[in-house]
């Protein structure tokens, strides 16, 4: 019985950190996407210039090698900050700015139009 019981609270862990993890993996990888797009610009045009210097030099294809190298080091990075934010015991959940990702709405928006100064009096 203490056996099953230990195996069975050993799988559920197994499942939160594969659960964090994913989670992770998630929002770190749209965070990259969406508000790191400058970053993403800029090490799309050095790839572009390490293409066109490496052409010259290598007999193989330059753009191949940089996007594979560009690409996988994306991978290692957000997979690597996913396994680091995991490891350290930090749960999405207690993030205070992913409430998003719960569902939790404490935000309460009122609807703005462009004629709202002359209306609003009005509505309330």
């Amino acid at each position: 019985m203490e056996l099953s019981s230990r195996e069975g609270v050993g799988m559920s862990y197994m499942l939160v950190l594969m659960k964090s993890f994913s989670v992770w993996t998630f929002t770190l990888l749209v965070c990259l996407l969406v508000v790191g797009f400058p970053l993403v610009f800029l090490v799309a045009t050095v790839g572009v210039l390490a293409t066109v210097v490496l052409q010259s030099v290598l007999p193989m294809s330059a753009v191949l090698l940089v996007a594979s190298s560009l690409l996988g080091g994306t991978v290692l990075l957000v997979l690597s900050g996913a396994a680091t934010l995991t490891a350290k015991g930090i749960h999405p959940q207690e993030v205070r700015w992913l409430s998003w990702l719960h569902g939790e709405t404490n935000l309460i928006h009122k609807p703005m139009f462009a004629s709202c100064p002359l209306t609003c009096s009005l509505i309330q």
